[in-house]
Parts: structure tokens; sequence; C-alpha cells
């Protein structure tokens, strides 16, 4: 006989209670699955599709990496293979016949190593200079093998452009400089290189984004640093520092404002909402609310990840709104920072931190 609770039978009973113990577990994750229907990945874990590095000057050659001017030269002139052919066919006809007669000991030496830099430089930031042919008896090294397998674009095509020449003339071309920003073990990790920024090859006007970051280690120390309102640099422009943008670090609640004339504190843009002691070297999710259009970004931070976050600080000022790119900065050089789980929600339903009702339902 199926016995009554309070008037409900007890499988009515049972199933009701399994539905609310399942409702109280997941209640937590609700704002989590919420925002994955809407939200769109910004980067996959294997490679750095859809950003952009400003990488130390190593995206272009200099006269100053060729360390053996006279077997570079000589190569360039009279080489019969494949990528040398190729590269000759870029020269204009004056710098080709000045390459046959090239000795450091001529008057026009400096200038025709500047005018071969400058003509190989504008091949490195076209297309891809590879093919099977043309690189058939160049051993490349694993960093050009890995960087070729993700068919990059913009920037990282520039860089794979740059190491295969460098692979193609070993001897004659010294190595660039490790890029400032690798996958590693599925994380977008920087590698302490130097100061500079990656950034997001789209533009942002409104928009939520979520991710996870966590800092290693740092020599001279300095917090992660996400940027907001950045200026992308146009075609052969000298990029603004820190692409002139409004600086949050991480996980703490510090800020910095970039924008030319600036370049200081922005405390009167700024209001510190709270402040809490996390730890820096463990994971922490980052929740942004940007919106160009009035000039407003607001930050949560959440420990661990999951967890219900905390709004640390706010930014107002519509002077300071404009569509641009979303970046990471590597404030100096020596620090090692690492990002996953990173996504962005264009034009969010709900005009608030979401992540600071984590375990709430509306």
């Amino acid at each position: 006989m199926v016995r009554k609770v309070a008037g409900i039978g007890r499988r009515e009973f049972v199933r009701m209670g399994a539905l609310t113990i399942s409702a109280l577990t997941s209640g937590r994750a609700w704002c989590a699955v919420e925002r994955a229907r809407s939200a769109t990945s910004l980067f996959d874990g294997k490679t750095l599709h859809g950003w952009i590095q400003i990488e130390n000057n190593d995206t272009k050659l200099s006269v100053g990496a060729i360390v053996d001017p006279a077997a570079f030269t000589a190569r360039l002139a009279h080489g019969q293979d494949p990528i040398c052919v190729f590269l000759r066919a870029q020269f204009d006809s004056l710098v080709k016949i000045d390459l046959t007669t090239y000795a450091a000991s001529n008057a026009n030496a400096a200038a025709l190593l500047s005018a071969v830099v400058k003509q190989i430089n504008q091949v490195v930031a076209g297309p891809s200079i590879f093919t099977p042919d043309r690189f058939r008896e160049i051993r490349l090294r694993p960093e050009t093998e890995a960087l070729l397998q993700q068919n990059p674009r913009d920037g990282q095509l520039i860089r794979l452009n740059m190491l295969l020449l460098e692979d193609a003339f070993p001897v004659e071309i010294a190595k660039s400089a490790v890029p400032g920003w690798i996958v590693k073990d599925g994380m977008m990790a920087s590698t302490g290189v130097g100061r500079g920024v990656i950034y997001t090859a789209q533009d942002y006007t409104r928009y939520r984004l979520v991710f996870s970051v966590r800092h290693l280690s740092g020599h001279p120390d300095h917090q992660a640093c996400v940027l907001v309102f950045c200026k992308r640099p146009e075609e052969n422009e000298v990029p603004l520092d820190a692409l002139g943008g409004i600086q949050f670090q991480l996980p703490m609640g510090s800020y910095w404002d970039y924008r030319p004339g600036n370049n200081n504190s922005g405390s009167q843009f700024f209001t510190t909402i709270s402040k809490s002691p996390f730890d820096r070297h463990a994971w922490s999710q980052v929740e942004l609310l940007v919106d160009a259009r009035k000039g407003t970004a607001r930050m949560a931070v959440a420990q661990p990840p999951g967890s219900k976050a905390v709004e640390l600080v706010d930014f107002c000022d519509p002077t300071a709104g404009r569509a641009g790119p979303i970046a990471w900065q590597m404030h100096n050089a020596g620090l090692f920072d690492e990002y996953k789980d990173i996504s962005v929600e264009l034009d969010p339903e709900q005009d608030t931190l979401i992540t600071t009702r984590q375990g709430e339902r509306s």
C-alpha cells in the first residue's frame, strides 16, 4: 500500500524531494549555465587565433639581426634554392644589381642592407611565405612547425613568416625573441619577455567578459592586467602604450588610465566598491561588464572560480568609452600569468554583474 505524506503520495513526495535537492545543488551553477547559452569563447586552448600580439620587435627583421651580412647578401644574390629565388624576385632591380657586388667596404654597404631589410619586411608582412616546395630542404624548428599547423592570421602570421625566414637563414640571421604570449597546457600564458599586449582581432562595444586568471611570478612583480576601451593601431602606426586603454589589475582591483594625456591612476573615474584579500597565485574568475556607449566598466572577482563573486571596482567616464579590442597586458619583463575559460557575451540582456549572484535564481 502507498502511504500518504501530508496528502501527497509517497512516490510523489520522494520525486519532489529529489527535484528540490537537485535544484539546491545546481543553483550555484545556474548563472554559469545561463551565461554559457549566449557567450562565445574567445580562446580555444589550442591556438591564438583571433588574437594579435605586440611583441618587442620580433615581427620585423632588423639590420642588427643579420649576423653575417656577406653570407646573407651572397645567398640572396646567387642562391638557387627556392627561398632565395623567391626573395630575389621581390627585390627591385637596383637592389638586385647591388647585391651582386656587396662588400662591407663599399660606400653603399649600409644603405644596401637597409634597403634589403625594408623589402624583406614587406614580404614578411604579406601572405604566408610557406609552400612545401619552397621549404622542402629547410629544417623547421618545433616552434615554427607548431605555428604553421595553426594556420595563423594577422600578427601571428607575421610571426610565422619571421620564424620561416630565420629557419631558411639559420647562420645568417639571429633568432628573434620568444613571443610574448603562447599556448601552454591549454592556457594563454605570458612568457615574461617584455612589456607588451595581446589583443583581440575584433572590436567590442557592449559586452560581458568572463575569464579565469592566475599570476605565477614576477621579477619585478606586478599584477596581471586586462585593458578595455583600447585603441587599435592603424597600419604602420606605432601603437599607443597599453593601447591607450583603461586598465584593471587582477585580482586585487587596482587600476590605471593609459589614455594619452592621462597615464595616471585615474582615481576620479574609478570607484572602489570593496576590497578582498584574494591570493594572486590561485585561480580567480573575473567578470567585466563593459559599455563603450556610456564609458562604464564594472569588475567582479570570484575565488575560486564558480563561487560567488565580489564586485571590486567600477569605472565611469563617458569620454573614455570607445569600441575597440580587449587586451591582456604584460606590464613589464619577468611577468608570468595564465588565462583560460575566456568568453564574451555581446549586448547582455542582464545589465548587471551575474557572477555576484552565483547560486541565485531570478
